[in-house]
């Protein structure tokens, strides 16, 4: 067991394992030694949401942090199901968070929290990103995130 995987253990975190489905749209392409990876949903096995609505109008930041943390956890399950082993990450790079905003809402940065502080969680400084959180008038499914990234890997 990776040293990773053994710190997700002992954290109490258990990621999904997910049938990837669909030839042209991928959940992540590797080029060279960089992965990137599509926009996850905070969605359950079966693909549906588990989180729904604006930010700000149908649930508060501390929901929508929740549901960053999903995006995250359905991150890290895509990851390890590409490359093997989560050790094989040497950092992430990249992370940009679209947040299904409400008209007046503008703490994107504060829902984006949630997948960035498990990243650093997960990976220590490895973890540590720089990021965007842009407010969206709408997403997929009316989730209220969605986040992608780019992470470099380790042969």
């Amino acid at each position: 067991m990776s040293e990773t995987s053994k710190h997700l253990e002992q954290l109490g975190i258990q990621l999904p394992i997910r049938d990837r489905k669909g030839e042209g749209a991928v959940d992540a392409v590797i080029y060279g030694d960089l992965m990137y990876l599509s926009g996850h949903l905070p969605v359950d096995l079966d693909g549906k949401a588990v989180y729904t609505g604006k930010v700000g109008v149908d649930m508060d930041v501390d929901q929508a942090y929740q549901a960053a943390r999903l995006c995250g956890l359905n991150m890290l399950a895509t990851i390890k199901d590409y490359i093997g082993e989560l050790d094989r990450v040497d950092y992430i790079v990249k992370c940009l968070g679209l947040v299904n905003s409400g008209a007046d809402f503008s703490s994107q940065p504060a829902v984006m929290n949630g997948f960035s502080d498990l990243m650093v969680e997960v990976f220590g400084r490895r973890g540590q990103h720089a990021r965007s959180a842009m407010g969206a008038y709408s997403l997929p499914q009316n989730v209220p995130i969605v986040v992608e990234a780019i992470i470099r890997i380790r042969p």
